[in-house]
């Protein structure tokens, strides 16, 4: 196995007033030679966007454009004729193909909403834009493993998106593990600490830490407190034969 760390404090940050952002990867004006992308990972911001502001209309193009809102609602609007609101335990995914145009903005006059941004490299190029979401169904049982995004080809009933690529959370109890298993031995996995304290690969996460692993099958995550984990697994290069 192959590993690198990411602590929390050493994420770029961009405090622009209505918007506060920490970049796990080169985003905007923050550029580390040393994070530029894990795999086909490129971007993984967490933004936090006061109350009635928001990002205005601005083009995409060729990318897997992933939000999570952790609190408060986002209100989407797109050059599809899409305009939507996504809030806690929803998704959404949009996949910016030949082109989109599309603007975010807190829905709420006064409550902050705060949400992780993903963009994933795509698998095919210049398809027709495409928007997704759906309100999360999350598992109640602890200390298990629950994919939310995965590639178009699944048949498991989640989110798709155009990659080889998933998503996945688990809440863990405090004292007990999860094991993670690739999908596919060539994906990386990017594990990101939303919440708490965990050991991985005797690495220790708490808050917004992250551990990008790869070349292996599996690895496991001991909670040392109850804690919330996102994963994100990649494709670490683009694939020409197959597997």
């Amino acid at each position: 196995m192959e590993y690198v760390l990411h602590k929390s404090e050493s994420r770029g940050y961009a405090d622009h007033g209505w918007l506060k952002s920490f970049h796990s990867f080169s985003f905007a004006n923050y550029f580390n030679p040393e994070k530029t992308h894990f795999g086909l990972l490129r971007v993984l911001n967490d933004d936090f966007v006061t109350g009635g502001k928001g990002f205005g209309m601005h083009p995409h193009q060729n990318m897997e454009i992933i939000s999570i809102p952790l609190e408060g609602e986002l209100e989407h609007e797109d050059s599809t004729g899409t305009k939507r609101t996504i809030q806690t335990g929803d998704i959404q995914v949009m996949s910016a193909g030949t082109g989109i145009y599309h603007s975010e903005y807190n829905k709420s006059s006064d409550k902050p909403v705060r949400f992780l941004q993903i963009w994933i490299f795509p698998k095919l190029k210049d398809i027709n834009p495409r928007y997704d979401q759906r309100t999360l169904e999350y598992s109640r049982e602890p200390n298990s493993i629950q994919t939310i995004v995965a590639p178009m080809e699944t048949s498991e009933d989640v989110i798709k998106i155009n990659q080889d690529a998933y998503i996945s959370i688990a809440k863990i109890e405090k004292d007990n593990s999860v094991t993670y298993k690739t999908h596919k031995r060539s994906n990386g996995v990017y594990t990101f600490a939303l919440e708490g304290n965990v050991l991985a690969h005797n690495q220790v996460l708490n808050r917004r830490d992250a551990l990008g692993v790869w070349n292996t099958e599996s690895f496991e995550i001991d909670a040392k407190q109850e804690s919330n984990i996102l994963f994100i697994e990649v494709p670490m290069a683009y694939e020409t034969n197959g597997d």
